[in-house]
């Protein structure tokens, strides 16, 4: 028997005739598919993704209706797995997290096992949506980096978006760890943010999306890039010999026009970031690390809070680009 009330609160969007209505609303226990875990949400979070999910053309939700919500923390108030305990506080995010299976915008799902992330001690399960799938992708993206021998003694490394929840949290992440971070940003308004949280520098948006030639001077060690199309060429034809990007997002669309010169005469590496289906203990090791030695520097800053019901203005705002740093959603009480 379910331990989840018969109905619930949702956010949902719905396909119709004339695009997508979306909006709290409630919706049935039997209509979660199965799964061995099920969990009382307490906070999720807002992401891009989220966004394209609840618009007609957004080419997202393989399902409808959907409860969208790519990330969620809560406790486990019924499990068939003995590894995840009944009260436990979990961590689930990514795999069909709000795509073609129920999300985190409700107050409860159903989860297969596979998918849970025991919440690691020294984290709260706000703080862990502050960091969500975005920080996690930060995450991802720097240890990915280091892996091909970055260090701080390496040089510069520059970060695209960084108003955004990836760059934000990888500047976080890397001033921690002592690295001469450069920012890239289209928003005047964040630099002192961003001075605040100790960067080296800051790059203006029109500098490094103007068409350049095929190689320019060599200047950064490494970069994140979460922006795609319009800042790739220019990280790529920039990177000093034996450099590497970590790109993880096509904000700025999925084209990459670029020439093979930064690969076959300076050997620079264009690291792909995946966050959706890697795998799941690797997952729990890299949530280890983030509420350690990845902290973020700051975490919990810069995080704006909605609940459900003004869900839907959140998800419009960062379709627009006026998103800056984290937003969460607050489900439980």
């Amino acid at each position: 028997m379910s331990a989840i009330p018969e109905t619930f609160r949702a956010f949902v969007a719905e396909k119709t005739a004339n695009g997508v209505e979306r909006g709290v609303r409630p919706f049935a226990a039997a209509d979660l598919p199965v799964g061995e875990v099920e969990v009382r949400i307490d906070w999720s979070s807002v992401n891009y993704k989220d966004a394209l999910a609840t618009i007609p053309n957004g080419k997202v939700a393989r399902i409808s209706p959907l409860i969208p919500g790519i990330d969620l923390a809560g406790e486990v108030i019924a499990s068939d797995e003995p590894s995840i305990a009944v009260g436990s506080s979990i961590i689930a995010h990514g795999y069909e997290l709000g795509v073609s299976r129920h999300g985190g915008y409700a107050e409860y799902a159903r989860i297969p096992a596979g998918w849970v992330v025991p919440l690691p001690a020294g984290l709260t399960a706000r703080e862990a949506m502050a960091i969500g799938t975005a920080g996690f992708t930060a995450a991802r993206s720097i240890v990915e980096l280091e892996k091909r021998g970055l260090t701080p003694a390496s040089g510069p490394v520059l970060v695209t978006g960084a108003t955004g929840g990836v760059g934000r949290t990888a500047v976080a992440i890397l001033v921690e760890h002592g690295y001469e971070v450069w920012a890239v940003t289209g928003k005047p308004e964040a630099h002192d943010e961003f001075r605040a949280l100790g960067v080296a520098g800051i790059l203006g948006r029109d500098e490094v999306t103007a068409e350049g030639r095929p190689l320019e001077a060599e200047r950064w060690a490494a970069a994140v890039d979460s922006v795609g199309a319009a800042t790739l060429p220019y990280i790529l034809r920039t990177l000093r010999y034996g450099g590497a990007v970590a790109a993880s997002g096509n904000a700025s669309g999925p084209a990459l026009a670029t020439t093979v010169f930064p690969f076959i005469l300076r050997g620079v590496a264009l690291l792909g970031i995946d966050s959706v289906a890697f795998p799941i203990e690797e997952r729990r090791r890299l949530w280890e690390r983030l509420a350690g030695d990845l902290r973020p520097r700051g975490l919990g800053e810069a995080v704006t809070e909605v609940d459900l019901e003004h869900l839907g203005e959140a998800l419009d705002a960062i379709l627009a680009g006026k998103a800056r740093g984290r937003w969460i959603v607050r489900i439980g009480a």
